[in-house]
Formats: structure tokens, C-alpha cells, sequence
């Protein structure tokens, strides 16, 4: 699973490219698996699946903190002044610290993040999805494919990001049915780039699911998909006397 800094592509200031940039590399994206996750996690690269995936490619250079180039694409931005981003505690575990975490790494790129708390009550609803700059979650999928049909094609309901991109749905649509097993990882390699460069998701980290077994469970075995063998584990484990 991972967590996101949603957003929307076609809502100012965030319809420009270099401000999307300047917040991906404003973001410590390790301060947040030390702090938030406690550890138990791993970096994200502002795409949505990671080697957990079938065809992902490992080769795609890991995006870190750079106040630096952040600064240098807010600049190109032409973009001034405060950038509201609304996170809950119904959000992700944690992310409410996490904007604030966010907030201070982007000061010091010299980038003035304000961050509203925002109730619970109706999040899902009334902000996620709506506003143009939120956090969200996402649990993961059996495939690649189904990750990116379900938040990135321009016709998916769930496009948090707004992400609308032709030559991106012609891609999806077209690696479903590739056969070649190389063809279909370079088709994949692809849309991650398109995401990773240009797309409106921050995506800094993946959670680990955390499971606690008793010797006395059998049949046990961790599965990536989520926790308590992705909720397979009552029909699966047994006791022992």
C-alpha cells in the first residue's frame, strides 16, 4: 500500500508541470518512513506500484529530497505565495504529521505549504477526490494494470490526480493485450515515467503490513497484498492444541 499527496493536474497552481516537480522533490521522503512508518516501509517514487509488482522495472532512478532542484522548478514555476494541502487523521495512519513533516521540508526549498486539518466526518466524501490538493491511500491491487485503470485512465472515477493523458490510456489499454513479456515491461516502464514526470501524485512512501502471530497459529504465511494474509487468514490458519 502507499500513501499520496494528491494533486489535480487541471487545477491551478498545480496545471503546471514545474510546481508538481518542485513539491516532488520538496518532500524528505526518507524523514517519512523513519517517522511516520517507524520503519516499517520503504521509499516511494511518485509511482504507484513498486517490485512487489510483476514486470515493474527496478531500473528507474529513485527520486529523493533536493531542496535545491525544488527551488530551482518553484522558481521556473513563476508560482508565489502559500499552497493549501488538506490531510485528516482518517487520511493514512499519520497523516496529519506527515503534512506538517512535508510543510517543513518545503520551507527550507523556500516553498510555503499551509496545511488544513480537516475532520474525518466526510473526508472521503467531501474532500478527497473534490479539493484540489489532499492526502490519500491506496491499498494495492492484484496488477499493474488494475493500479493504473483504477486512479490514472482519464476515464476512471477515482483519477485523484486528474491525470488525463491520451497517449497514457492508448498505453494501458494496449499492454492488456501484449503478449511479448519484454514488449509489455517496456509499455510499462513507460506509463510509470509518465506518472513519476508528470502526473499530479506524490507518492513517498509504501507501507509494510505489520503482522503479529502466535506459535500457536499454523499455516501462517505474509502476504503482500495486506495484512492477516490479506484478510484471508481466519479461513486459512488453524490452532494447535
Amino acid at each position: 500500500a502507499h500513501y499520496v499527496f494528491a494533486m489535480q493536474c487541471n487545477a491551478a497552481p498545480f496545471d503546471n508541470n514545474d510546481l508538481r516537480l518542485a513539491l516532488k522533490h520538496a518532500i524528505d521522503r526518507q524523514e517519512l518512513v523513519d517517522k511516520i512508518l517507524g520503519g516499517y516501509g520503504s521509499l516511494g517514487n511518485d509511482i504507484p506500484v513498486n517490485g512487489a509488482y510483476p514486470l515493474f522495472s527496478d531500473d528507474i532512478e529513485q527520486r529523493m529530497y533536493d531542496p535545491e532542484k525544488a527551488a530551482f522548478h518553484y522558481k521556473k514555476s513563476g508560482h508565489s505565495g502559500p499552497i493549501l494541502l488538506r490531510t485528516s487523521d482518517v487520511a493514512f495512519p499519520g497523516a496529519v504529521d506527515a503534512a506538517t513533516l512535508f510543510q517543513q521540508s518545503a520551507a527550507k526549498a523556500g516553498i510555503q505549504i499551509e496545511v488544513k486539518r480537516e475532520p474525518g466526518d466526510g473526508y472521503w466524501a467531501e474532500v478527497w477526490n473534490k479539493q484540489p490538493f489532499s492526502a490519500s491511500y491506496w491499498v494495492g491491487r492484484p496488477t499493474q494494470d488494475q493500479q493504473y485503470s483504477t486512479a490514472y485512465l482519464s476515464s476512471a472515477d477515482w483519477n485523484e490526480t486528474r491525470f488525463h493523458r491520451e497517449d497514457f490510456d492508448k498505453l494501458v489499454i494496449a499492454a492488456r493485450a501484449e503478449l511479448d513479456e519484454a514488449k509489455r515491461k517496456a509499455m510499462y516502464r513507460d506509463m510509470a515515467m509518465m506518472v513519476r514526470d508528470e502526473g499530479g501524485a506524490i507518492i513517498p512512501v509504501f507501507n509494510d503490513w505489520v503482522d503479529a502471530v502466535s506459535d500457536k497459529v499454523q499455516g501462517f504465511q505474509p502476504h503482500p497484498a495486506g495484512e492477516l494474509m490479506s484478510g484471508m487468514a481466519m479461513v486459512a490458519c488453524w490452532l494447535t492444541e
